[in-house]
């Protein structure tokens, strides 16, 4: 099931989003909320007369860095030897079709496409046998950054928590599995059409299970909480005008434009 978060005549709620087409996507409006049980209204609205927001409101995300080794090795990195975390605030959290603001202390921004994992429950040191039981979905994700802050800074916060810097959507898909991630699904992203990232998840150092593993030891997740993966090579800069699209195999595709920040 694609679950999307959609706003239409001052209302914000869940649907379903269904068809196959884009042209005939609908949304039947979902009674109740999606981490815990729900059912299907059976009210459709296309979605072309509503506004898709992020999928979710994380109270926190939690990104993963120099998950893919030719990533890590384009910025002159080694890899780690166990998962390295870092956070983005709610506040980094857009969805489809939102601006991205380019921030007024960076003149080097950069795109990071990624695979996100979306929380369904509470949960606290999770065992490896149990992590599928704790995610609702998987969506698409931009790790925004500003690459010349974050070379300059020993810290992170800034160079990727800024406002707008966590593009989300455009809705959680809840039938993609761990197994078909292990396999490898394709990661792309394109700048004004031209492709400039394209990885599969085949290709990450540390699986989704051990990276909520490695998390759960130490914090507790909520539902809507939102585990960034990592990002395959190829990051590369993003200019004022310019539209990114993050697409994922058996998800879609995440859209947004470059702005001025004013």
């Amino acid at each position: 099931m694609r679950i999307a978060r959609f706003s239409i005549d001052g209302n914000v709620a869940f649907g379903a989003v269904e068809g196959d087409k884009p042209e005939e996507l609908v949304l039947d409006i979902i009674k109740g909320i999606p981490f815990a049980d729900f059912e299907l209204s059976g009210t459709k609205v296309p979605l072309s007369k509503v506004r898709l927001l992020p999928p979710v409101l994380p109270n926190k995300v939690v990104a993963f860095g120099r998950n893919y080794a030719e990533h890590a090795k384009e910025l002159g990195n080694e890899v780690p030897d166990a998962p390295f975390a870092f956070f983005k605030p709610s506040t980094s959290v857009i969805g489809p079709g939102d601006e991205i603001q380019y921030p007024s202390f960076s003149n080097e921004l950069h795109h990071e496409a990624e695979l996100a994992v979306v929380i369904g429950r509470m949960c606290r040191e999770v065992p490896r046998e149990r992590v599928k039981d704790v995610i609702l979905g998987y969506t698409c994700a931009n790790d925004v950054t500003a690459r010349d802050v974050q070379k300059r800074e020993k810290q992170w916060a800034r160079a990727k928590g800024f406002d707008n810097s966590c593009p989300l959507g455009p809705w959680v898909e809840t039938d993609l599995d761990l197994a078909a991630i292990a396999e490898g699904i394709t990661i792309q992203c394109t700048v004004n059409g031209a492709q400039r990232q394209l990885g599969r998840t085949s290709e990450m150092i540390h699986s989704v299970e051990d990276l909520i593993v490695n998390i759960t030891e130490a914090m507790t997740l909520l539902p809507g909480d939102v585990i960034l993966t990592g990002t395959p090579a190829g990051v590369g800069p993003l200019n004022v005008g310019d539209e990114v699209a993050v697409t994922i195999e058996g998800i879609g595709t995440l859209t947004n434009k470059v702005i001025k920040r004013g």
